[in-house]
């Protein structure tokens, strides 16, 4: 994906548009760009759980339930990732709105 291409493919707040565009490369580059600079399995365990849930439901999960899945320590989240919206935007899922934004 070319520089002209990213910038289209993302809206104001740096959501993809279109969760289809996603993969592993993109990925690493989103989470490079917020200074997550090495994905690690722990990482990609979430990445990926947070992509088969919003295919399933079209919403986001609970993240301590993930951590939960996981094994992972209670704020597993927390300790991977500087927010909980940047999972979301490593994964390559929309927008989740304003309300739900509040939340994460």
């Amino acid at each position: 994906m070319n520089e002209q291409q990213a910038s289209t493919a993302f809206d104001r707040d740096g959501f993809l548009n279109e969760p289809a565009d996603w993969n592993e490369t993109l990925a690493a580059s989103i989470a490079q760009r917020d200074g997550i600079n090495d994905l690690t399995p722990a990482h990609w365990k979430v990445l990926l759980s947070l992509r088969e849930h919003y295919q399933r439901h079209h919403s986001p999960p609970l993240f301590r339930h993930i951590c939960y899945v996981f094994e992972f320590e209670r704020h597993c989240i927390e300790h991977l990732f500087p927010s909980q919206r940047e999972p979301w935007r490593i994964a390559g899922l929309p927008n989740p709105g304003e309300e739900t934004k509040t939340y994460m």
